[in-house]
């Protein structure tokens, strides 16, 4: 079986970034809006990976980066789904346009 090259890696990566920020942007819903965030934080992973596999492959630097961006991510998304569940609490409602009412 092929091993796929860095480029493939990459392309995959580009995708996966270019489809999140699609997605962050064009979403109203604030769970969908995370679900993008998670794919931007997971192509940078996946970049952390393939770089340190082709440019250093006896260290594992990228695989502690990607680590530590999946634990940040976990903190992330477990202090997004609390807001989240305050705002559909007071509003009954996870839309962003009734989140603009909790600045005030």
């Amino acid at each position: 079986m092929m091993e796929p090259g860095l480029y493939h890696l990459l392309f995959i990566s580009a995708a996966l970034f270019f489809i999140g920020v699609f997605g962050f942007f064009t979403r109203r819903n604030l769970i969908t809006m995370l679900m993008s965030i998670e794919l931007v934080l997971n192509s940078v992973n996946l970049n952390f990976i393939a770089f340190n596999k082709y440019l250093w492959p006896n260290r594992l630097d990228g695989l502690f980066f990607s680590i530590f961006v999946i634990a940040i991510a976990a903190a992330e998304a477990a202090v997004a789904i609390a807001i989240i569940i305050n705002l559909y609490r007071s509003h009954q409602s996870i839309d962003v346009e009734n989140a603009e009412e909790m600045k005030f």
